[in-house]
């Protein structure tokens, strides 16, 4: 059974009298265990795909099946309740609360968790660890270069071992040194620990680190394929 199932989704928005689409009937399945990307140009609707698959916005039309399940049919608790716990977010411009430590950036979706308070510490030290940040546990984001902002990022989405980690144009605001460490990091994840990963990325290159690439174009797939030749973080085929 795949983890994610699409099937002619589509996304209007509606501003008074005025109706912009945004997707257009696309439809793909995803399995658990896929490092995915979605290409396409500002205005293709990888953002609103993103965002749809996340659980942050509603499709308009067509069906989004997570985990076998439609997603009409779940609760708002219950989404709440699924981006908690089976989804990681990484996004462009980090989201980090500045005034607060590393170790409490990332312990931050354990708030939410039904985890015990007594293993937060734990977990959020075992996340930052895994992302090579153990000497930057007590700092604030202001403390921290972009690229280790973006890995603090990445801890805070893996603190809930989820099954899937969405990240939207992970490299955009980093120099290329660290959207190279950042593309390993998702690539080990996938490879090692077997997280899900979708990135979203209108940059060819980086989009090559994964394993497939769905190529959006004004709200429709223009292409579906498996990356025949995979680079790793460094751009070296693997």
């Amino acid at each position: 059974m795949a983890l994610i199932e699409v099937k002619n989704l589509e996304k209007i928005y509606q501003d008074e009298d005025n109706q912009t689409p945004a997707l257009c009937g696309v439809s793909f399945d995803i399995k658990e265990g896929e490092f995915v990307a979605i290409i396409g140009p500002s205005g293709s609707g990888k953002s609103t795909l993103l965002h749809i698959l996340g659980f942050l916005d509603r499709h308009t039309k067509g069906e989004y099946l997570f985990e076998g399940k439609s997603s009409n049919d779940y609760s708002d608790v219950d989404l709440a309740r699924i981006r908690n716990t089976k989804m990681g977010f990484v996004f462009q411009a980090f989201n980090l609360l500045p005034r607060t430590t590393v170790l409490d950036n990332v312990k931050l979706p354990l708030l939410y968790s039904d985890i015990p308070e007594k293993q937060w510490d734990s977990l959020a030290r075992q996340a930052i660890d895994s992302v090579g940040l153990s000497h930057r546990v007590d700092f604030e984001p202001a403390q921290l270069s972009g690229g280790e902002k973006q890995r603090v990022a990445i801890a805070r989405a893996l603190v809930n071992n989820p099954k899937i980690i969405f990240a939207d144009e992970p490299t955009g605001n980093l120099d290329s040194k660290s959207g190279k460490v950042v593309m390993e990091i998702l690539q080990r994840l996938n490879d090692e620990k077997h997280h899900t990963i979708i990135l979203i990325t209108h940059e060819t290159y980086t989009a090559e680190n994964a394993e497939r690439i769905i190529a959006l174009h004004d709200g429709l797939i223009k292409s579906d394929e498996k990356v025949i030749n995979r680079l790793n973080a460094d751009g070296f085929t693997k």
